[in-house]
C-alpha cells in the first residue's frame, strides 16, 4: 500500500463488513436520509443519485451546538448502480484544514453472499493527497470518533437489530 506522508498515512483505505440484510436495505441505509441519519455520527446525508449529482451531509443538532457548520461534508455522485455500487467524491468541511484538502473518492460495493440473506459491504476510500481526511476516516483522531470502522459497525447494528449501537 502506498503512503501520502512520512507518518505512513494510507492513501487507500478499505473497510469490509458482512451484514445480515438485503442489498436494497444496505443501499437504502447509505443513500436515504431517512436511514443514514440514524447511525454513525447521526448526520443525515442527501444524494442526487445520478452522475454529477450533488452529495451533502448535514451536521446534527449536537454538532451545531459545538460550532460545526450546517453542512459538514460535500461531494458529487460519480456512479450510482442501485443497489450494488455507489462512487462519489467526498470532502469534509469540519475544519479549515479538512476543507482545504482536495476531494477524496469514496466507493461503496454491496455484494450479496450465497448464504442466507447476507451482504458484503466494501467501502474503499481513496484519500490520496488528503492526510487530514485519512486520519479522520481511519479513526485516528480520538476526539473525532471512530471513523469508518465505527460508522460501518453502527450501520450493521441498525440493520440487524433495528437499533444503532448507542440506542
Amino acid at each position: 500500500m502506498s503512503t501520502a506522508t512520512a507518518e505512513s498515512t494510507s492513501t487507500v483505505q478499505v473497510h469490509r463488513i458482512y451484514i445480515k440484510a438485503t442489498a436494497q436495505a444496505v443501499w437504502d441505509a447509505i443513500t436515504s436520509p431517512d436511514w443514514n441519519g440514524k447511525y454513525g455520527y447521526g448526520c443525515a446525508s442527501e444524494f442526487d443519485l445520478r452522475p454529477g449529482g450533488a452529495y451533502r451531509s448535514l451536521s446534527s443538532d449536537e454538532m451545531r451546538a459545538h460550532g460545526a457548520p450546517e453542512q459538514i461534508i460535500e461531494g458529487e455522485v460519480v456512479e450510482a448502480e442501485a443497489p450494488h455500487r455507489l462512487v462519489q467524491t467526498y470532502r469534509m468541511l469540519f475544519t479549515p484544514e479538512l476543507a482545504a484538502e482536495p476531494y477524496t473518492r469514496l466507493t461503496y460495493e454491496i455484494e450479496e453472499e450465497p448464504y442466507g440473506g447476507v451482504v458484503k459491504l466494501t467501502v474503499t476510500h481513496d484519500v490520496t493527497d488528503a492526510p487530514a481526511h485519512a486520519a479522520q476516516v481511519a479513526g485516528r483522531i480520538k476526539e473525532a470518533g471512530g471513523g469508518w470502522a465505527m460508522v460501518l459497525s453502527d450501520l450493521k447494528s441498525l440493520l440487524e437489530t433495528g437499533k444503532p449501537m448507542a440506542g
